[in-house]
């Protein structure tokens, strides 16, 4: 998925060890004999990419390898109205300091760039420069408890995610506000989004408003999950 020669997620569903998990990747084909076998499976794919997630950073690409016209709007619901001057970032749940954060705010703190391949599960990828504060940065602000082992994210337009810790904490895991070095399109996620090379793209939400630290999942797990697809989507 990336220009690394590691091995890679893709390639172990390639060798059939991640079980099945591909039989869930589809999302649109789902049946009762696909779900269960990918529910069964679950806990050893989350384990295999987990352990894969934590080798360190992606490599990245190269500025000029950027393709603009790749990336897709995906939309489920529409592109909410959001006026930047009244928005804020909610962080709350399991941390010291619950946060309501304005674009100022995030943008006075450390800013970065990753150049990375953008995948979706419907078969397309892009590769993107997106810039803005780390996840972990706004976290660490806020204080999290060690009992916080997952993190809830909100938009604007009703996408529900859910990530665990370590993925948010991951330094290429980014609260985006700028896509291939302009301001973040409306259409694209603005004013904040997810961006990271380790996850698919369903995972990825965008015109994001609020975070919530928690101890463990409830009933929802995310828009998609919820509707059969798989939890974890590591890449």
């Amino acid at each position: 998925m990336t220009c690394s020669s590691r091995l890679t997620r893709r390639r172990l569903l390639g060798l059939g060890l991640g079980g099945g998990s591909s039989l869930v990747l589809g999302g649109c084909a789902l049946n009762g004999f696909s779900t269960a076998v990918g529910q069964a499976s679950e806990p050893l794919n989350e384990r295999v990419e987990a352990l894969l997630q934590g080798r360190g950073p992606v490599p990245e690409f190269r500025r000029d390898q950027v393709d603009p016209a790749a990336l897709l709007v995906n939309s489920i619901n529409g592109t909410p109205e959001i006026d930047p001057g009244r928005y804020r970032l909610a962080v709350e749940g399991l941390v010291r300091r619950p946060l309501q954060l304005e674009l100022a705010a995030l943008a006075a703190l450390p800013q970065h760039e990753i150049v990375i391949r953008h995948v979706c599960v419907e078969g397309w990828s892009a590769i993107v420069a997106w810039s803005g504060v780390r996840l972990a940065d706004v976290l660490t602000l806020a204080g999290p408890s060690p009992l916080g082992s997952y993190v809830y994210i909100r938009s604007a337009d009703g996408y529900l995610e859910s990530w665990d810790r370590a993925s948010a904490l991951h330094p290429q895991t980014l609260l985006a506000t700028h896509l291939n070095g302009a301001p973040l399109p409306a259409a694209h996620g603005a004013p904040v989004r997810l961006a990271s090379p380790i996850k698919l793209g369903y995972k990825l939400s965008k015109w994001v408003t609020g975070l919530q630290v928690v101890a463990s999942l409830g009933e929802r797990r995310g828009t998609w999950e919820d509707q059969g697809y798989e939890w974890f989507a590591g890449l």
